[in-house]
């Protein structure tokens, strides 16, 4: 019994009221792809700008659920952002990669940019990982 105890307790939930963030903005419709290109990175998302474009003070959404506030993309610029960074509006955040992870890692399929409250969102583009293209051949073969 004290075993099965010990099992549960080492589920790493990442669970922080405290860092709650507000809904995602279903209400507002995408605008647009920006030229701009996001990868996994093992615990972090990598934002690639090559363009002449760049954004201040807006909010990072992942998958329509978790987000995180960037003070300045720069035309150009590359950052990496830890996803450990990102919460949803429960105070929950995605699953990291990593060795020593719980669950599968949280994969990074739909990136946008929000400017303000009403304006349209803006998308970047997702790269999937080669384990991700790889399961996607087996779910198509099987």
């Amino acid at each position: 019994m004290g075993f099965v105890g010990g099992l549960a307790g080492c589920e790493a939930v990442r669970y922080e009221p405290t860092k709650a963030t507000r809904a995602y903005p279903f209400n507002l419709a995408q605008e647009r792809i920006a030229d701009i290109q996001v990868f996994n990175d093992g615990d972090a998302m990598l934002i690639v700008n090559p363009t002449l474009e760049g954004w201040t003070d807006f909010d990072l959404w992942l998958n329509q659920r978790y987000m995180r506030h960037v003070d300045r993309l720069a035309p150009g610029e590359t950052l990496r952002i830890p996803l450990s960074e990102f919460w949803d509006v429960r105070g929950e955040g995605p699953f990291p990669g990593g060795l020593l992870r719980y669950y599968q890692p949280t994969p990074i399929r739909l990136v946008q940019v929000q400017t303000s409250p009403t304006q349209p969102l803006i998308g970047f583009r997702a790269i999937p990982t080669e384990r991700e293209l790889e399961a996607t051949e087996i779910d198509k073969n099987g």
